[in-house]
C-alpha cells in the first residue's frame, strides 16, 4: 500500500494512489501546487456555479467570520439563517426550511419529513417511490431511494425497499405514469422522490418537463407526496433557478444543496409545505421532528447562501445560463454526428454523451483512461464510466467551452482504435 492517510471519496486507491494537490482556484480554474492550470469542467462536483472564489461570497464569508462563527440551532437563531430561509421560501414558495449540511442529508431530511407526516396524523402509508436508476444519496435512506448498483450493493441488508418506476425514456414515458398510476392506487404510498429533468450520477439521463408535471398531477390527485431532489439540478443547471419550474410545478417537499452556497461551503435545506410543518406541529413532545446536524445552520455557509442569492439579484446570472446553454447546444452539433458517440443529451448547461465502447457503464474500462487523458490536457472531467458530461461554472468563456470540446473529439480519436 503507498496511499497515504487520507482515504478519497469514490477512489480506488490501488488503481490511483495519488491525488493532486490543488494550491488555489479562481474562476474556472485550478491550480495544482506543481503549478499545472486545471479547467474546472465539471465544477468541482457540481457545487460551484459562478466560478472559484466569487468576490461577493468570500467577503460574505470572512464579514461573518469576524462575527459569529457557529451555534447550536436548537432553541437558538441567527441573522444570516433567517435571512436565508426568508428568501428562499419566498422565491421558491414552500413556507419552511429545515437546514442541513450536505445533499445526503437533505434527502434523508425529506424522507423523514414524509414519513412523520403520516405517521403523526395515525395513517399508515409508509410506501417510497422511486425511479429507475436514480441516485440520492450515501446516507442509508438515500441508499434506499436510490437504485440498486455498485454504489450500495455492499449494503444491501441495510437498505428497505422501495417502489421503482422505469426511467422515462422519451417515446416510452406513458409505462412511467401507468406504474406511478399502479404505485399510488391503494392509498398505501407515503412519498414519490425524484431528481427533476436529469438523472445526475444514475448517467445524466434526461426527461421532458411535461412527465414532470404528470408525475406530478398523479401524486396530487393520490394524494402521494412529492419531493423534488434538486441538490444538483438546483441554482441554474437546467436553465432555469429550479428544474421545477419548467414544469410549473412546486412539489411537497424540495431539496437543495450543492450550488446553494455558490459552492464555496457545504450547507443544505429541505422545503417543505405548510401541511408538513403543522403534521409535526404538537404539544405532543413525540411528534417532534427528530433529526438535527450538529453545524445545521452554521452561520457562515448561511451568509455565503444569502451572498449567493444576492449574486442571483444583482449579476446577469440567468443571461450566462442561457449562453452557455446556447454554446453546448452549438458546440455539441459536431458530436451528434460522428459514429464515436451517441444518445447527446442537453439540459440546461449541462451536456451529457456516451462514447460508444463494449463495456457500456459506470465501470466501463474506459472511464479512467478518459479521466487521464482529459487531465493530461489541463481537463477536469470526471466520465460516468463511457458517459461524459459538461457542467462548467457560469464564469466559463467560450474559448474555454471550445478548449472543452476540442479536447472530447481528440479523446475519441486518440482511443478511437482501442474501443
Amino acid at each position: 500500500m503507498t496511499s497515504g492517510p487520507v482515504w478519497h471519496p469514490f477512489t480506488q486507491h490501488a488503481l490511483q494512489p495519488d491525488a493532486i494537490s490543488i494550491a488555489r482556484a479562481a474562476g474556472a480554474w485550478l491550480e495544482a501546487t506543481d503549478g499545472r492550470r486545471i479547467l474546472d469542467a465539471i465544477s468541482s462536483w457540481w457545487v460551484v456555479t459562478h466560478g472559484h472564489r466569487h468576490p461577493r461570497i468570500i467577503d460574505a464569508i470572512k464579514k461573518q467570520a469576524d462575527a459569529l462563527d457557529q451555534v447550536i440551532f436548537a432553541g437558538f437563531t441567527h441573522d444570516p439563517a433567517e435571512e436565508l430561509a426568508a428568501r428562499l421560501t419566498q422565491r421558491i414558495g414552500l413556507p419552511h426550511a429545515f437546514f442541513s449540511d450536505s445533499g445526503s442529508t437533505a434527502v434523508e431530511v425529506a424522507l423523514k419529513m414524509a414519513l412523520g407526516f403520516w405517521r403523526n396524523q395515525g395513517i399508515n402509508r409508509t410506501r417510497i417511490i422511486a425511479l429507475e436508476h436514480a441516485y440520492h444519496g450515501d446516507t442509508i435512506g438515500t441508499m434506499s431511494a436510490g437504485a440498486r448498483g455498485i454504489f450500495n450493493a455492499p449494503y444491501d441488508p441495510l437498505l428497505f425497499d422501495v417502489i421503482r418506476l422505469p426511467f422515462p425514456n422519451r417515446g416510452d414515458e406513458d409505462k412511467t405514469l401507468t406504474a406511478l398510476k399502479a404505485a399510488t392506487a391503494d392509498g398505501r404510498a407515503a412519498a414519490l422522490i425524484v431528481e427533476p429533468l436529469i438523472l445526475g450520477a444514475g448517467g445524466m439521463l434526461t426527461y421532458a418537463p411535461e412527465t414532470l408535471r404528470a408525475m406530478a398531477a398523479i401524486c396530487q390527485q393520490s394524494q402521494t407526496l412529492f419531493i423534488a431532489d434538486e441538490v444538483m439540478t438546483g441554482f441554474g443547471r437546467t436553465g432555469t433557478l429550479l428544474a421545477c419550474h419548467q414544469a410549473g410545478i412546486t412539489p411537497d417537499i424540495l431539496c437543495l444543496a450543492k450550488g446553494i452556497t455558490g459552492g464555496s461551503l457545504p450547507l443544505a435545506v429541505t422545503l417543505a409545505s405548510t401541511s408538513i410543518f403543522e403534521a409535526h406541529y404538537s404539544e405532543d413532545r413525540r411528534k417532534t421532528f427528530f433529526h438535527s446536524s450538529s453545524y445545521t445552520a452554521n452561520p457562515i455557509a448561511c451568509a455565503a447562501a444569502v451572498a449567493n442569492l444576492n449574486v442571483w439579484d444583482q449579476e446577469p446570472v440567468q443571461e450566462r445560463i442561457t449562453q452557455i446553454a446556447q454554446w453546448q447546444r452549438e458546440m455539441s452539433e459536431g458530436l451528434q454526428t460522428n459514429p464515436r458517440f451517441s444518445d447527446m443529451r442537453l439540459c440546461g448547461t449541462i451536456a451529457a454523451f456516451d462514447l460508444r465502447v463494449a463495456d457500456e457503464g459506470y465501470l466501463a474500462s474506459i472511464g479512467p483512461k478518459l479521466y487521464d487523458y482529459f487531465l493530461s490536457r489541463g481537463l477536469l472531467l470526471r466520465p460516468l464510466g463511457n458517459t461524459i458530461y459538461i457542467m462548467p461554472p457560469y464564469c466559463i468563456t467560450r474559448d474555454e467551452l471550445s478548449r472543452i470540446y476540442d479536447a472530447i473529439r481528440d479523446a475519441a480519436d486518440h482511443f478511437g482504435a482501442r474501443i
